[in-house]
């Protein structure tokens, strides 16, 4: 028989759709818990605690200064966890019912200008070689796209539509939807993939990139790429895949693109998500407004 955890991991898996490293951090939040209310006060079974117990939790992981942000996150573990238990009827109350996420900072992420953009392009040499022709490759998409980083490490070359210039890419909870590739990509994509056949000992053949070695991309690759690149052309603290998701939104709002387009070209499942990177495009309104009235002259 199944212990109350497995099902849950089961539960987050098969039904939830969750990534395997998703899936990863909530049990593991749990366990931590397990950990804590055995050696604070001797109880192995985590389904019978109150809030009280959880509260001495959140003291003592204030305690060790681990950030608000941090502790939300592992309390929101918890959350999932009692409430799949109240739904398979393993308890009777919520523990975490009348709990309140604790206070955190509001970070706004900053964009990379469109001046960071073009410098870095034009800085750019004409890339030789297949490394140097995926790796521009990869920025260009991420910018024309706004795809997400794990949505380019699993794109799929099936996935890969040129003659329709469409790329179809797997979003959160296995969601698909379409993106339109720019003429400019679509050639670049070519000339990547007359590259990307000289490879030797293919192994992860499915998969759209690639390692010279034939393998599929790991995060913290492309991580390191997207920093590299712009550390050229950028002093922000912050040089990202996800920043660069967040430039490609930015600048189409600037550039006179509504709001619901840009949450189908992100795969948002709502506008509040998209919301958030309605700022700078406010920021960019505003200076046009100030420069441009005449009451302002």
């Amino acid at each position: 028989m199944k212990s109350n955890k497995e099902a849950f991991r089961d539960y987050l898996q098969l039904e939830k759709k969750y990534s395997p490293h998703t899936v990863n951090a909530y049990l593991n939040d749990i366990g931590f818990f397990e950990e804590f209310n055995k050696s604070r006060f001797e109880q192995d079974n985590v389904e019978k605690v109150n809030y009280s117990q959880i509260r001495s939790w959140i003291v003592s992981l204030v305690d060790q200064e681990i950030s608000n942000v941090s502790v939300n996150r592992k309390m929101a573990s918890l959350k999932a966890f009692y409430k799949f238990l109240l739904k398979i009827k393993q308890i009777e109350v919520n523990p975490m019912l009348k709990h309140k996420a604790l206070k955190t900072p509001k970070i706004v992420q900053i964009p990379f200008s469109e001046k960071e953009v073009n410098d870095l392009m034009l800085g750019v040499d004409s890339p030789f070689g297949f490394e140097d022709i995926r790796d521009k490759l990869i920025v260009d998409l991420f910018y024309t796209t706004g795809m997400r980083r794990a949505e380019l490490i699993g794109l799929m070359m099936k996935n890969v539509d040129l003659s329709s210039n469409l790329i179809k890419v797997l979003g959160k909870r296995n969601k698909e939807r379409i993106i339109p590739l720019l003429p400019i990509v679509a050639d670049q994509i070519n000339l990547y993939l007359k590259e990307r056949v000289e490879v030797e000992e293919i192994k992860d053949s499915d998969y759209f990139f690639i390692s010279k070695k034939g393998l599929k991309l790991s995060e913290s690759f492309v991580y390191r790429l997207i920093n590299c690149y712009f550390s050229r052309v950028s002093e922000k603290v912050k040089k990202s895949p996800h920043v660069l998701r967040h430039t490609f939104a930015t600048h189409l709002l600037n550039n006179g693109a509504d709001l619901n387009s840009v949450k189908e070209l992100l795969g948002h499942s709502s506008l509040a998500s998209t919301q958030v990177y309605t700022h700078n495009s406010l920021a960019e309104l505003k200076k046009v407004y100030s420069d441009a009235h005449p009451r302002n002259k």
